[in-house]
């Protein structure tokens, strides 16, 4: 009966249609008041479908704390197990974010900060060719250095981030911008996680990454260092990348009055939502943290 209904309802939202529903619902065998109770019924389902689906399109978007779009919210509602809701297609997901005025924060353009060491830099070869593949976590490490502006001043960055799984796998902060920075990041990098042999760390050539004294550091950790070109970003592209996501989802919509309270921020930030919550694109939609289990997963069966 509903399939006679459903027939009818497509020829009457058909405006070239000469055909009366009283005429077609005769033709079908069906009543005319059968039909018209059926498109209430329809209609009502339609709307309850429509206020879950706006439920989980909120929810979504505010666990993702204001930066997913379009394409990410919807990843997000795939991952549930109620099926009308995992069925959502990408052009709802887009019509109910306008209709609730979800805006994800924009990015910001990209500027040139690094300045280059002209003495040692050329010694130190480009090993990645802005390849940021890997199969295996802690084979190619990528880093960098930014800046956060707080109310007392600078509060500078250096992090460490692993080409397989994306984490952010060793950072450190600090009120200066000297060697020891990035060598903290490193170390925590190596000691929370082993490291396989001939691991690779690529950088711009920024003075810090070509001093003697982070040679020595890589070389404790029995690391290899590689570089990009000066002022490339596309040669180190993965760890502007982060420092992108980073500024345009936390720094830039926050004032920081202290540099604690911006490092407390930077690590909530790290931590809990980027390693562990946030949705990767490179990953295929999945968090740091879930491929890292997956490789472990697979590691400990293959063994």
């Amino acid at each position: 009966m509903s399939e006679r209904f459903a027939l009818i309802g497509a020829e009457e939202a058909d405006p070239t249609s000469p055909y009366p529903v009283t005429l077609m619902c005769q033709l079908l065998e069906v009543s005319t008041s059968g039909f018209y109770d059926w498109c209430r019924r329809a209609i009502s389902t339609r709307a309850r479908r429509r206020a879950t689906v706006n439920t989980h399109v909120q929810a979504a978007f505010d666990a993702g704390r204001g930066t997913y779009g379009v394409r990410r919210v919807q990843q997000v509602l795939a991952r549930s197990t109620d099926p009308q809701v995992a069925s959502v297609s990408l052009n709802m997901v887009r019509s109910v974010m306008a209709e609730l005025d979800l805006r994800a924060c924009q990015p910001r353009a990209y500027k040139v900060t690094t300045v280059q060491d002209g003495s040692a830099a050329p010694t130190i070869p480009d090993l990645l060719h802005r390849d940021f593949s890997s199969d295996v976590p802690g084979a190619k490490l990528v880093g960098d250095i930014t800046y956060i502006p707080t109310w007392e001043g600078w509060l500078f960055l250096a992090t460490v981030l692993d080409c397989h799984t994306k984490a952010v796998m060793g950072w450190a902060m600090a009120e200066h911008m000297r060697t020891d920075l990035i060598c903290d990041a490193i170390t925590m990098a190596a000691t929370h996680t082993p490291l396989p042999a001939g691991a690779i760390f690529h950088s711009d050539r920024g003075t810090q990454y070509t001093s003697a004294q982070f040679a020595e550091h890589l070389k404790k950790y029995e690391i290899t260092p590689s570089m990009g070109r000066t002022g490339v970003c596309w040669d180190n592209a993965m760890a502007e990348s982060f420092f992108g996501a980073l500024k345009n989802e936390l720094i830039y919509r926050t004032v920081y009055p202290t540099r604690e309270k911006a490092r407390r921020a930077i690590a909530e930030y790290i931590e809990v939502f980027y390693n562990r919550q946030r949705l990767h694109s490179g990953l295929g939609y999945k968090t740091p943290l879930e491929v890292t289990n997956e490789y472990q997963q697979s590691s400990s069966i293959a063994a």
